[in-house]
Order: C-alpha cells, then structure tokens, then sequence
C-alpha cells in the first residue's frame, strides 16, 4: 500500500514538472541531423552506380538527417532506461520511485522519436538504394519486394517495431525488474542495424559484425547515459554523487569498448593507411576519431575535476554545464557515424576471394590437421574476449580477497581458469576457425562450450567470490552491484529457470531442436547465428551444471539423490541424438557446406556422422567430472552434518546434565530443611 502511495506521487511529480533537459535534447537532434547531412553532401554515397538514377534532393538531404536523429534516439531511449534501473536509485520495494518514474516517461517518449525515424528510414533507404524518387518507394508493393531482399530496410523495421513497444511498455511497468526486461528488448533492437551495414559485406566480416555489436552497444550506453545522468542530475536525485560515480564507471567501460571495436572496425575496411587521408571514408574516420579523443578528454576532466565537486545533496553545475557540451559534441559523432553508414569503403585490394573467404570471412590452410588445429588462431571477439575478461576480473577479485586476510580455494581459481581457457581454445582455436565451416569440428567446439567449459566456471564459484567482494550498500546509498545480483537469484524469473524438468529441457532439448531440425542450417549460415549457438551453449550448459553441483547461492535447494537423477537423466537422451545423426541420410545445411565447398571434405554426410559419434561418445567425459564432484560435494555435505549433530547432542548432553545436577540440589536442599 505505501509503495502504491509512493508511486502516486512520483506519477503527481512527473506530471507537475517538466524535464530540463528537453533543449538540449532537442538541439543534440539537430546537431546530429545537421552534421550528417553536410558530411553527406561532400561524401558520395555507396549506392552511387553508373546508369542507375538519382534518387533527387529529398532523399540526399533527409536520409543522413533521420538516420542521424535515428541513432541519437535509440541511445537516448537506452539511456533513460539506464537511468531508471541502474542510475535512479529504487525504492526498498523495488518499485522505482520519482526520478525512475519520469526516467520511464522520458525513454517512452524518446522510443516514439525512435520509432518514427526508423519508420521514415525504410522507404528512403529503398529510394536511395534503387534510385527513385521518394514518392515511388512509398507504395506498398515496392516496399513489400524491397523488404524481403534487403537487409538495409529490415533493419529499421524492425527497430522501429521494439520502439513502439518499449514506447508502451514504459508507461505501464512500475518495478525495476521489468525496467531491466526493457533494457535488453532495446539492446536486441540494435542487433539488426549492425547486421545490415558495411560489416556483413567485407572480408573479415565476422570481426568486423562483432566489434560493430561492441561500438553500437557501447555509443548507446555512453550518450544515452549521460543524457539521462544530466536529467537525473538537474530534478536533484538523491545520492548524486554515488550515482555519477557509477554513470563514470559505465562511461569509461563504454569508450574502451568503442575505442578498440573502431580500431578493429576501421583496420578490417580501410586496406591501407594511405586510404585514411585519400578516401572520403577514411577521412570521414579520421573525423570521428578526433571527436571521440575530444569525448575521451572530456571524460577525463569530468572524472578528475568536476564528479569529485559533487555532493550527496548537490553541488553538480560545473559537471552539468560541461556534460551539455558533452553531449552536443556526442550528437555530432552520432550525425559523423549516419554518414560513414553510406559513404563508399576503400576498394579491397589483393586476390579475389575464395569460397571460404566470402562464406566465412577468412581463408583456412588446409585440412583439421593437429597442427592447423594448434596454429590456426582466429580470435572471437566476442566469446575470446569474454573468456580474458572474466578470467582477470575474477584474479582481481581473489586478490582483493587475500588482501584483506581472507582465503579462497586455489581449488576453485583453478576450476574458473580452466573454464575460461577451454572457452578460449574452443572459439578462438583452430576448433573455432574450422567449427564455422566442417561439422565435425564444429561438435568438438559444441561439446566443449556445452559440457566442460559450464562444469569448470560453476565450480569456480564465481557468484559466492562476487558477492564476497562486493561492499554491503551504505544506509543512506542506492542499492548497488551486490544487492543487483542477489535480487536476480532470488528473483521468480531465476526460480523458475532452476527448476529441475526446465534446466533438463533446455539442456537436452536444445540439442535435438538444433540438430535434428532445419534450426542448424539456418544458424550456421549467418555469422550472428553461430554466435548465438556459443552463446547459448554455454549459458544452457552452465545453467544445467550450477543446479546439478552449482556451489553458488541458488533459488532452489536440490538434496543430492535428485541431482544425481537430474544428472543421469540427461545421459540417454544425449546418447540418442548423438546416434539420430551417425544413422541420419540428411544433410543438415545442405546448401551452407555446398557454397563453401572445402577441398577436404569430400563427403559431407560422412562428416556429419563423424560429428554424431563425436556428440555420442563425449558425454562419458563430463558425466564422470559430474559423478566426481557430486560425490565430493554430497560426502562434504554428510559430514558437516555429521559435525552439527554431534555439537547440537553434546550441547544438549551438557544441559541435561546441567539440569539433573540442579534437581539433586534442589532435593538436598528440601532434605535439610526438613531435618530443621
């Protein structure tokens, strides 16, 4: 009832009061509209071919401009979103309170600007891209023909579509959690740009598609967040100070990632150093870089001089009026980045591709020898980098740890290291360069990803060594990282998860949906497909491994009969798909491995048998890693319980005794005072 309370009034406050951010907002969107399409008109466009007419002035002049307000609003309305469920802090509740409140509102009303750019962008990219005027691209016919062949129009929809809904949604969901749920729906919708742009058309696509993901993601989090931060900052939120500290933590995460993804992004599209002074893409980057290094140094003095001035009760004006030009200078990158999107890439230099090279995005030496397989590294940047990151993060926190005078389990850090280098040598090894295009070795990566690499990570721990280190939060602070993480375990999202026929259903039904479907072929025929199999992989196998012998906090209570039965459980029904495929005729992907055409696979189907045989026959190693820990774990468990009994019956020995020996004196000294 007190929170419902609450919440009238946040909803009496949002209405009563007007956000002081809504001029910068405005200005940010022209700055970025503006900038596109200057640099638009000195920039030739990719889709400039000799007898293909010109698309007219309209559509030169307001493809930039949207796109350009296209990019802004869906950071802003990823910003505000951060607000609300990170940077605001929440009522005990955990229902968001005024600042979360209009944090929603405001990403509502950005995810509306957001929808209609992207709305607006489909019929002027397919008159940009065929030639015709504005007007012709408008009919439903030309628009139904062109979604379903370019990618480029896709993109926008469908974007445009999860803003309408985010724009809906934000004004029904009162709790931080669903604000979350929101958040990643808003994530997902940038999936699509980076998919649909010069990324997927280079060679070295795969690097070039995953730092995309990085520099899309991390350009959302860095000027979205600190719109909202400003937003935040100028209503008076409580506890400013603790929450500009972490917007500066989540900053300078951001600008690392989209530094180094830039770097990789430019190095796989500009050939040559010289291109970068004598193209219009390369000096169009050159651009961009120096606003990013401008961006870095206002970071810099935000962190070193104006974010210490800020109190938990004020004292934020140096920091807002310097983060006003901040984001102004952010909007012109974003306009910069609207161009690039359309400028011509340098042409690619060297000798025409190969089959492998255009299917996969780079060649490979020669047949899965044990060499090639040792030698032939091709970094992942996705689940490569995951792997470094976590493994560091994770020796940063037992160091912590020990600095302080408390122990950890070499044990564990063993555990966690070797999962993050089986997760390394599985998408970043030879396996992972050959897994892309030969069956069989893509089912020694899957086995890894699925099997041993969730066993080693749950063993290590890592969520108890997490919230080891995390401080507890103050009295007066917003709840941090710690109280993040124990809410989503305890969470009815995380129970459900962990229930035993679910976390079954997901290990091994995913096996038989991917494999025993026309799901594989249509995975491992996109990049993003065959990083969301790693992904998914890992995260199904380490959900399975942490209810089975998870040594973390969990939702559910398992007794050990039942994880054995869980664990066994799964051993036939792998052991049938595994055969289902060294006995199948039909060739999954069937066009995918014929367009790549590797000279060493002479016989598909024999492949893909060999891959079953490989899926059968590697379950007896996890299951037996499984069956030891287990009876470690329950043999531990027995005998702590073993120890409080006895320290329970020798208390309660200790008390009887206690209270016989009180009784004989009692009836001593009934005795004597009878005898008087």
């Amino acid at each position: 009832m007190l929170a419902q309370q609450e919440l009238a009034h946040a909803a009496r406050e949002a209405t009563s009061k007007r956000w002081k951010v809504t001029s910068v907002t405005v200005t940010a969107s022209l700055v970025a509209m503006c900038v596109a399409v200057a640099l638009a008109a000195i920039a030739p466009s990719r889709t400039l071919i000799p007898g293909l007419p010109d698309a007219g002035t309209l559509t030169a002049v307001s493809l930039p401009a949207v796109r350009g307000l296209f990019n802004l609003m869906a950071a802003a309305t990823i910003g505000w979103l951060i607000g609300a469920a990170i940077l605001a802090p929440p009522q005990d509740s955990g229902m968001v309170d005024v600042a979360g409140y209009r944090a929603l509102r405001a990403a509502s009303l950005s995810a509306m600007v957001w929808a209609a750019s992207g709305f607006a962008l489909v019929p002027l990219t397919l008159s940009d891209t065929q030639g015709r005027a504005l007007s012709e691209s408008l009919s439903p016919q030309a628009l139904t023909t062109a979604f379903s062949v370019l990618a480029n129009m896709r993109a926008p929809l469908i974007a445009a579509v999860v803003a309408v809904v985010l724009a809906i949604a934000a004004r029904a969901v009162l709790r931080v959690s669903w604000v979350f749920v929101l958040l990643g729906l808003a994530f997902a919708a940038l999936i699509p740009v980076a998919l649909a742009g010069h990324a997927t058309q280079s060679a070295d696509h795969d690097h070039a598609v995953d730092s995309l993901f990085y520099h899309l993601f991390g350009a959302a989090i860095w000027v979205g967040g600190l719109i909202a931060l400003v937003g935040l900052a100028k209503q008076g939120v409580r506890r400013l100070d603790v929450v500009t500290r972490r917007y500066s933590t989540i900053a300078l995460i951001a600008f690392v990632a989209i530094g180094a993804s830039g770097v990789i992004n430019a190095r796989v599209r500009i050939p040559f150093l010289s291109d970068l002074w004598n193209t219009d893409y390369g000096r169009i980057v050159l651009l961009k870089t120096a606003l990013l290094v401008a961006l870095g140094a206002f970071g810099y003095w935000h962190r070193k001089v104006t974010i210490p001035k800020i109190g938990p009760h004020g004292g934020a004006g140096p920091f807002i009026r310097l983060a006003t030009v901040e984001i102004l200078i952010m909007a012109a990158t974003l306009g910069v980045a609207a161009t690039l999107v359309r400028t011509a890439t340098p042409p690619p230099a060297g000798l025409a591709w190969t089959d492998a090279q255009i299917v996969l995005g780079y060649n490979l030496p020669g047949s899965p020898t044990i060499m090639n397989l040792a030698t032939t590294w091709r970094f992942d940047l996705i689940m490569g980098t995951a792997a470094i990151v976590s493994a560091i993060l994770y020796l940063i926190g037992v160091r912590r740890l020990r600095r302080r005078g408390d122990s950890w389990s070499p044990w564990r850090t063993t555990a966690w290291l070797m999962g993050c280098a089986t997760l390394l040598i599985g998408t970043s090894s030879g396996l992972g360069a050959y897994g892309r295009g030969q069956f069989s070795v893509h089912m020694v990566s899957h086995m890894l990803l699925a099997m041993l690499v969730p066993i080693f990570m749950v063993l290590g721990g890592a969520v108890t060594l997490l919230l080891r280190v995390l401080p507890p939060r103050g009295p007066d602070d917003p709840p941090g990282l710690r109280e993040l993480v124990v809410g989503f375990i305890h969470s009815p999202f995380s129970r459900a998860m962990t229930h035993p026929l679910v976390v079954l259903a997901l290990f091994v039904g995913s096996f038989y949906a991917l494999y025993l479907t026309d799901l594989f072929g249509v995975m491992i025929s996109a990049h993003f497909g065959h990083v969301f199999m790693n992904v998914h992989f890992v995260l199904t196998g380490y959900l399975y491994y942490w209810v089975v012998i998870g040594i973390d906090p969990a939702p559910r209570q398992l007794s050990y009969p039942v994880k054995i039965g869980l664990l066994f459980a799964a051993m036939p029904f792998h052991a049938f798909s595994g055969l289902a495929l060294m006995s199948s005729h039909q060739l999954l992907a069937s066009d995918f491995f014929h367009r790549l055409s590797l000279p060493w696979v002479t016989d598909l189907l024999a492949d893909q048998q060999l891959g079953g045989g490989i899926g059968w026959g590697f379950t007896e190693i996890p299951v037996a890693i499984v069956a030891i820990a287990l009876v470690a774990q329950w043999a531990r468990s027995e005998d702590r319980l073993s120890r409080r009994t006895d320290r329970r019956e020798e208390l309660s020995d200790d008390a009887d005794l206690a209270a016989y020996n009180a009784m004989l004196a009692k009836f001593a000294e009934l005795d004597a005072a009878q005898k008087h």
